[in-house]
């Protein structure tokens, strides 16, 4: 016979708003440091709203990225999509929820770049090449450049140009392209920063295609070989990533004033990556690409004085 308990199972009790605030910043702090850094630029609210969506997107990823990854399945994101439209209809299921349940109600932000992410990890799931540029644009898409996205509804656009009573008001020009640009470029450097970490586990990134053109094989790669036709390969792609970090910049002057800093400085600071890379030889295999922390803190005033003018 079913037995009842002798009394009902009670609800699982959350941390505070702010608790919840501070493990997203922990999250952030500990895992992207770099982009932890220009977050700090920003003003309490957005900075907060920053970290909780940072948080979101990090869990996330260690779905399919992470030590449980063996043992995540197409029921897993599904079961992950109705957590997050739990979130959106304002129930928080985990601690780090409470912040993301409170910065939606702060910011208008679109569900939809967070269903988005959710299917750039289903395509983890099952594909570990990219034959073109534009298969591997769409998974950078689904898995940054919707950060983007999720990020200007925080940043929020300038709207001064619309406060003076005798100007014609003109509509607000929101840099959604930029957005997603900035989050591409930072994936394509991730791409290239990481390609020792995912030939390890059996991934190429890169497109296939572009192996072929430089007339680099898929064994060579596995090989760590690092020669003329790998070094023009990735100079090939690094100029590629560099492209969408320029697009991005002609955006953040769009932003509201007080965000122009902050993203000034994290598309310098994670492009500089870049720079790193081909000061090593091209030689991600072996060599991870870090940028120092002083020449970190050398780059924020530089990102100011861009945010001023530019």
């Amino acid at each position: 016979m079913l037995q009842l308990p002798d009394s009902p199972p009670r609800m699982k009790t959350l941390v505070s708003v702010d608790e919840s605030y501070k493990i997203c910043r922990h999250l952030t702090a500990k895992y992207a440091k770099t982009f932890y850094l220009g977050t700090l630029l920003m003003s309490p609210a957005k900075r907060q709203a920053i970290w909780a969506i940072y948080a979101w997107c990090r869990r996330t990823d260690e779905l399919v990225d992470g030590p449980g990854a063996a043992i995540t399945t197409p029921e897993t994101l599904d079961l992950w999509e109705q957590h997050l439209e739990s979130i959106f209809a304002g129930i928080p299921v985990e601690n780090y929820d409470v912040a993301l349940v409170d910065t939606l109600q702060r910011f208008d932000i679109d569900i939809q770049p967070f269903r988005d992410m959710i299917a750039g990890q289903r395509m983890d799931l099952y594909r570990s090449r990219y034959e073109t540029f534009e298969e591997l644009y769409l998974y950078c898409y689904r898995v940054a450049g919707t950060v983007g996205l999720m990020s200007t509804a925080v940043m929020e656009v300038d709207n001064t140009a619309n406060t003076a009573p005798w100007s014609q008001r003109k509509p607000l020009y929101i840099p959604t392209e930029e957005a997603i640009a900035l989050g591409i470029a930072n994936q394509l450097t991730n791409i290239l920063r990481d390609v020792g970490e995912d030939a390890r586990r059996g991934r190429i990134y890169l497109p296939l295609e572009d192996l072929a053109k430089f007339n680099y094989t898929e064994q060579d790669f596995f090989n760590c070989v690092v020669d003329d036709r790998w070094r023009a390969l990735m100079r090939f792609q690094i100029e590629r990533a560099r492209q969408f970090y320029t697009k991005a910049e002609q955006g953040i002057a769009h932003l509201a004033l007080d965000a122009r800093w902050p993203v000034w400085a994290a598309s310098m600071l994670y492009g500089q990556i870049l720079d790193v890379i081909e000061r090593n030889d091209y030689n991600v295999f072996n060599q991870r690409a870090y940028v120092p922390q002083l020449q970190k803190l050398c780059t924020l005033p530089i990102a100011w004085m861009r945010s001023q003018v530019l």
